[in-house]
C-alpha cells in the first residue's frame, strides 16, 4: 500500500470569517479562500476554520468542509446532537449546496450532467481520479450563468464562463475534478488543470465559491436558505 505524505504548508489567511447568523444550535459561516477548513496534522497547519471558531463557541464541530481554495457558506454545528442531526441531512442528501465557478473557456452547452464516479488516488495524493471500478458513484449538474472574457495578466483575456454547480453527491474535490473531466476545468484550480493555459499560472485563488446552502433547522424545524454573493 502507498504511503501518503502530505508536505502541504498552508500561507498564512489574513482574510476573517464571516458569520452571517448564530443561534444557540448553530453556525452560518462564510468562509474565505486561502483557509483549512480543519487544522492538519503539521503543526504550521493549525490555522483553521475549526481553530478560530472553537474560540468563539467552545464546543463547536464542523458538519462538513470546503476545500483550502474554495470560499462561501458552511454551517458548523453548536453540540453534538445538532451536529449529528445536520450529518443525516448531508448523508441523506437532503441538503442543497449551490456553487459559483469560473471555468476555463465557453462551455459549449448551456447546462447538463457529469456522472463520474470519484476514487482515492495515494499515488497522486492529494489528487482524486476518476475510475468507474474502484471509485464512488458521484454526480454534478451545471448551468451557464454567462460567457464571458476574464483579463489575467500581459493584458491577456481568457475566456472563461461563469457557472452554477449543484453537486448531488459530496466526494472529496468532486466539482473540481468532474470541471475537469468536462473539458473546462475551474479557473485557478492548481489540482486539475486550472493553471494550465497561458495567463492563468498566476491566478491568485480557486475560483470556486459555495453561494447558498439549503437544509432543515434541527431544533426549530424550519427551512433555512442561505445565500452568499460570488466574490469573483
Amino acid at each position: 500500500m502507498t504511503e501518503i505524505i502530505d508536505t502541504f504548508i498552508a500561507p498564512p489567511c489574513h482574510d476573517e470569517i464571516e458569520i452571517i447568523y448564530q443561534d444557540e444550535h448553530l453556525v452560518l459561516i462564510n468562509k474565505p479562500s486561502g483557509l483549512l477548513s480543519l487544522s492538519g496534522k503539521n503543526p504550521q497547519n493549525l490555522d483553521s476554520v475549526h481553530h478560530r471558531l472553537v474560540k468563539i463557541f467552545p464546543d463547536c464541530t464542523l458538519v462538513h468542509r470546503l476545500d483550502f481554495g474554495t470560499s462561501g457558506l458552511m454551517v458548523v454545528a453548536r453540540n453534538k446532537a445538532i451536529n449529528a442531526a445536520l450529518s443525516q441531512q448531508f448523508s441523506q442528501r437532503s441538503v442543497i449546496k449551490i456553487y459559483q465557478a469560473l471555468l476555463c473557456g465557453h462551455l459549449a452547452n448551456d447546462e447538463g450532467v457529469i456522472d463520474a464516479a470519484i476514487a482515492k488516488d495515494p499515488a497522486q495524493f492529494p489528487r482524486m481520479s476518476l475510475c468507474e471500478v474502484n471509485g464512488k458513484p458521484a454526480r454534478s449538474h451545471y448551468q451557464v450563468i454567462e460567457r464571458l472574457y476574464h483579463p489575467v495578466e500581459n493584458g491577456i483575456s481568457l475566456p472563461v464562463t461563469r457557472v452554477q454547480l449543484t453537486p448531488e453527491t459530496g466526494r472529496t474535490h468532486q466539482l473540481r475534478i468532474h470541471c475537469q473531466k468536462l473539458g473546462y476545468p475551474i479557473l485557478g484550480c492548481d489540482l486539475y488543470g486550472g493553471r494550465l493555459l497561458q495567463g492563468t499560472e498566476q491566478t491568485p485563488r480557486l475560483l470556486l465559491h459555495a453561494s447558498e446552502l439549503h437544509f432543515v433547522h434541527p431544533a426549530s424545524q424550519k427551512n433555512v436558505k442561505m445565500f452568499s454573493a460570488s466574490p469573483f
